[in-house]
């Protein structure tokens, strides 16, 4: 049956910078905000939304440049469209902003696109799963023991049986704040580190074996993401229970296709805010099943349970304080995990989230 066009009429983008509730570090960086950029997509009478987590510039971009590329095409030719995105902004230079705008863009998208159809994002994309476990993500090297065991310890006694903490501002006081961890958390409860690309090599190395007799399963960038041959050389000589991760930095799939090829990563990360939108992520989850390597969503919960959940390799989400707060204040629709999982709704359309307009003005910038 034929159907006919529906055309987008009008793409808009807004950004919101949110305080963050104590100052945050991690291993390279240091913050007291985040910002959020929305996208709204309308067609046939139906508002689709999406973001991303990047700065105002990144809004300016999707008014600029992407929105008239997108206006008018039919609402049901995402990967006609994602391609039109990427090529006017050939000039500009794919990673970073340009494929943040158009993350957000895309998200906007697939949401309008299930919409229209009237059903769950995770029924539009195909469901190989009905839930995807997830990990409580925080623990900054900003905070006291004392918060940093109090924040780990919550996520557990909510049911999640993973939690991540930050690791690499003050080398000389990791080892006593992943025990202090440890002690919070008791033996059972699956414990990852998260470098930030802080150690050097030699570092990585001395603190894998420090780390692995702590429990340690997860080491997410020991050197920077960047540094192929190191993360190759970390995997190699860290013990096998210790899985060396990277990606979320990746903002096409020729880097993670790279990052497979280099054989870099025992899990390969994306991040649908970042690598093009749920378009690019379904890029990345088909390069990890290309290498047989699992895929593990980076931050933005609301935008990645669907999708997980699509994806047979994924295995699991990062449940990152500083995004499940923002979402949580402006949004309805938010998930909550229930033991340890997200479970995408089947009763909402698209990402089944609901924008809280009024209550998100105070931060527009």
């Amino acid at each position: 049956m034929n159907r006919a066009a529906v055309p987008i009429t009008r793409i808009a983008a807004s950004a919101y910078t949110i305080p963050t509730d104590a100052p945050e570090s991690d291993g390279t960086l240091e913050w007291n905000a985040t910002t959020l950029v929305l996208v709204e997509a309308q067609a046939g009478g139906v508002t689709g939304i999406g973001y991303s987590y990047a700065n105002r510039a990144t809004a300016v971009l999707v008014g600029d440049t992407l929105a008239h590329v997108v206006e008018g095409r039919d609402a049901f030719d995402i990967a006609r469209t994602w391609q039109a995105m990427v090529a006017a902004i050939r000039n500009l230079g794919r990673p970073g902003v340009s494929s943040m705008a158009i993350a957000a863009v895309d998200n906007a998208l697939w949401d309008l696109k299930a919409r229209l159809l009237d059903v769950p994002l995770l029924q539009l994309l195909g469901a190989a799963r009905d839930a995807i476990p997830v990990y409580g993500s925080g623990g900054f090297t900003s905070y006291t023991p004392a918060r940093l065991a109090e924040q780990l310890a919550g996520w557990v006694r909510d049911g999640i049986a993973m939690v991540k903490m930050k690791v690499g501002r003050d080398p000389a006081l990791d080892a006593d704040r992943v025990q202090a961890a440890r002690d919070a958390i008791g033996p059972a409860t699956a414990l990852f580190v998260d470098a930030n690309g802080a150690y050097s090599r030699k570092q990585a190395l001395a603190f894998a074996g420090t780390f692995a007799d702590l429990g340690i399963r997860w080491f997410e960038e020991p050197v920077p993401s960047d540094d192929l041959e190191g993360l190759r050389l970390i995997r190699d000589r860290v013990p096998a229970s210790v899985d060396v991760t990277a990606g979320e930095y990746g903002y096409d799939v020729v880097y993670f296709r790279r990052m497979c090829e280099a054989g870099a990563v025992d899990v390969l990360q994306a991040d649908a805010t970042r690598c093009g939108g749920i378009t690019g992520f379904l890029q990345a989850a088909a390069v990890a099943n290309a290498f047989h390597l699992p895929l593990s969503s980076h931050c933005a919960p609301s935008i990645h349970a669907h999708a997980c959940c699509a994806v047979a390799g994924a295995r699991h989400l990062e449940y990152f304080h500083d995004h499940v707060r923002i979402e949580r204040m402006l949004f309805d629709g938010t998930l909550q995990p229930v033991h340890g999982t997200l479970h995408p709704a089947r009763d909402r359309p698209g990402f089944g989230l609901a924008f809280k307009a009024a209550d998100a003005r105070r931060y527009a910038v």
